[in-house]
């Protein structure tokens, strides 16, 4: 059944018909803000990402293997997992993740807006986007760059796709690059508004409008279009430099490849991130059972949040509640009646200069709080150190 909602924003008027599934409703999938970004006015804000809105890590997991149980068995491969960056990387590694008990040798490669010391493979525009372009690195590994060249089936995973231009540009510049063998490509994504008339179709049925030569899929969670309407009079944004693709001043530490190279094996840098926790708890005197019982916020950072995501899932172990979540590029406007209610502003911790965000995040409201970062600890803003609850983790080689 059709359902439909509308939203009023201080810009205009969004409105919705969507189906949603037996799993998950609306309400369960999804809040609403504004973006503070001329191209487009509003935002879908994940109840169940860890971006925006802080989740427990049992919550996403349930996302990510439901989203992965909708692609199908006997796709051909090789086969290519590729996640959007920021808000997608780490729903993209774990929805690879449960792929591999069916599907071992699939790749997952995750855009970047970091530039990284690899080969570039290929670049594409993501058009309404607060930092449009993206970047995909190939493999150092001759072996494993040839089998994503030779790819038959490209998995593109994202938190929400809106007009389904995104994945149209993406699979372009890949051709582009060389990859002629593709057969099918899945759009995999939490919530699809890209369906338009297409209401009546079902969940991953083929559409063969997007691409003439290559069997195209859609799967998700919830399904609808959207009409947005302009308030007559709204108020004009200006939209902070959040775009820059530069490596930025600080060093990236090891941290294994969780995706912005292509790997099988997302999880490698784990024990980097689990030694500089070891390293901070030991300075404050702390061991993992101080955590037991305790209220903990795990926070991500930016493209940095597979990892993290992964060590607040050891600390739920020690009966700790664990919520994730992340900071991120995205200006978002703060309404007290949207799904973004509170703002902590910086300069991000990579060297760039740039204003980063977390949102819906009061760092008193828990015993504590880890920050998790793939640059030194001394990178971040001073503003974090205002806070006694707050532990800055970065990776550490083991010694």
């Amino acid at each position: 059944m059709t359902e439909q909602k509308t939203i009023s924003l201080s810009r205009g008027e969004l409105t919705l018909r969507y189906q949603t599934s037996a799993d998950y409703q609306l309400d369960e999938l999804l809040g609403f803000a504004e973006r503070i970004n001329p191209k487009r006015a509003f935002l879908f804000v994940s109840k169940v990402l860890g971006r925006h809105i802080p989740v427990s890590p049992d919550k996403m997991r349930q996302a990510f293997t439901q989203l992965a149980t909708l692609i199908p068995d006997d796709l051909p491969e090789p086969i290519v997992v590729i996640g959007m960056a920021e808000t997608a990387v780490g729903l993209s590694a774990g929805v690879h993740q449960v792929l591999q008990s069916r599907y071992p040798q699939a790749i997952l490669l995750n855009s970047t807006r970091h530039a990284q010391a690899a080969a570039l493979l290929a670049t594409f525009s993501e058009d309404h986007s607060h930092a449009s372009v993206h970047l995909i690195y190939q493999s150092d590994d001759s072996t494993l760059q040839a089998n994503v060249e030779h790819a038959k089936t490209l998995i593109m995973v994202d938190d929400e796709a809106s007009t389904g231009n995104t994945c149209q540009n993406v699979v372009n510049a890949l051709r582009q690059a060389g990859l002629s063998k593709l057969e099918q490509v899945h759009l995999a994504t939490l919530v699809d508004w890209s369906l338009d008339k297409k209401l009546g179709k079902k969940l991953g049925e083929t559409d063969s409008n997007i691409f003439n030569d290559i069997a195209f899929f859609r799967h998700h969670l919830l399904a609808g279009d959207w009409t947005w309407t302009d308030r007559v009079n709204a108020p004009a944004v200006t939209m902070p430099n959040v775009s820059t693709t530069e490596a930025g001043s600080q060093p990236l530490l090891p941290t294994g490849n969780w995706g912005r190279q292509p790997t099988r094996d997302s999880t490698s840098g784990l024990d980097f991130l689990l030694e500089g926790l070891h390293h901070t708890l030991s300075q404050r005197q702390l061991t993992l059972t101080s955590f037991a019982h305790q209220k903990i916020l795990v926070l991500g950072s930016n493209e940095f949040v597979w990892l993290p995501l992964l060590l607040a899932e050891r600390l739920a172990q020690y009966q700790a509640d664990v919520k994730f979540s992340a900071l991120t590029r995205s200006p978002i406007a703060i309404h007290a009646d949207s799904a973004v209610t509170s703002v902590i502003k910086f300069f991000d911790h990579y060297g760039l200069g740039m204003t980063n965000f977390v949102y819906n995040v009061t760092p008193e409201s828990w015993d504590w709080v880890l920050l998790c970062v793939e640059t030194p600890q001394d990178s971040v803003d001073e503003i974090w150190q205002r806070f006694d609850n707050v532990m800055v983790i970065s990776p550490r080689p083991e010694i």
